[in-house]
């Protein structure tokens, strides 16, 4: 995969970060254990230290010895269901795993269309989101949210052969997108992350949404769009993965992506956001982030701001 040149990130605080992605699945929700073993948990976890009488989120994970966890089992290499295994695998899953063992609990996941997970008011039905998600203004009204875990690039793809060679020829094209995305915003020039600004290139795009970005990137192989945007891991993975289709020039933004809490909790959520927020940073610090970015994106750092280096 090519290296990217990420824009300016926003000053992030750890118990309300603006930081968060871009896609999902309308999938019926599911439940199952498991998880991948990203590495020994630090010696004292969260839970250990937590007041557990303290009635708070945090208090009933730590009762419990449970957090449940939303995640988009569509979206490869971030998340996927292993039909072999039928265990959840990717990044995202590998950074959940890490929280939890750091807090000193177990894992049960959760897959709600990412329309129930972005809307918030989550009713209890899951107590964190480890999904890649963008904070947008209108997600931070409803969601409180960590520091960035990692920070991804936004890329056009096109058939493979296509007479399309520059974002310039995408004026008035069909653009495939997952309904609700970050790129779906990006391409109507709504796209409202605080601290950054964004204008796409492409003039008028027809722009036509499906329910995940695999169902787009199906899309364009089935002619159906002219081209697809999504995630460069994600489409650099369908390419991988045999799909006839080819990036087209370099990533047109980047976003940072974070960890996200229900601010409709029945139960207070600041301890939990910032006991998230503190393992996120100590992942940072210790390199677990950048190993696990290092062997889920073909050896590179996503973990960092390169533009801030």
């Amino acid at each position: 995969m090519p290296k990217f040149r990420f824009r300016s990130i926003l000053v992030l605080t750890a118990a309300l970060s603006l930081v968060a992605a871009a896609c999902g699945s309308d999938e019926p929700a599911d439940t199952a254990a498991g998880g991948n073993d990203t590495g020994s948990a630090t010696a004292e976890t969260a839970c250990s230290t937590a007041d557990t009488s303290a009635g708070d989120l945090l208090a009933e994970i730590c009762s419990n010895g449970v957090i449940r966890v939303s995640t988009d089992p569509a979206y490869p290499p971030q998340s996927s269901l292993n039909p072999e295994t039928g265990e959840y695998e990717g990044f995202d899953i590998d950074v959940a795993t890490a929280i939890a063992e750091r807090l000193g609990v177990e894992i049960e996941w959760e897959t709600p269309s990412w329309t129930a997970i972005t809307s918030g008011n989550w009713n209890g039905r899951w107590d964190m989101s480890v999904g890649s998600m963008t904070v947008t203004a209108e997600r931070a009204e409803v969601l409180d949210f960590t520091p960035a875990y990692y920070f991804t690039p936004a890329s056009i793809a096109v058939p493979e052969g296509s007479d399309i060679t520059s974002v310039d020829q995408l004026n008035g094209k069909t653009i495939g997108v997952c309904s609700g995305c970050t790129y779906d915003f990006f391409l109507q020039n709504t796209l409202d992350i605080p601290g950054y600004t964004f204008e796409s290139p492409i003039t008028d795009p027809v722009i036509k949404g499906f329910d995940t970005d695999s169902t787009a990137i199906q899309a364009l192989q089935a002619g159906q769009v002219d081209a697809v945007m999504s995630a460069t891991p994600t489409l650099q993975s369908a390419i991988d993965k045999g799909r006839p289709m080819q990036l087209l020039g370099d990533p047109l933004f980047s976003e940072p992506l974070s960890v996200a809490i229900d601010k409709a909790s029945d139960l207070d959520q600041a301890s939990l956001v910032a006991a998230v927020s503190s393992i996120v940073e100590e992942m940072h610090a210790d390199g677990t982030l950048s190993a696990l970015s290092a062997e889920w994106y073909d050896g590179q750092d996503l973990t960092i701001d390169a533009s801030a280096a």
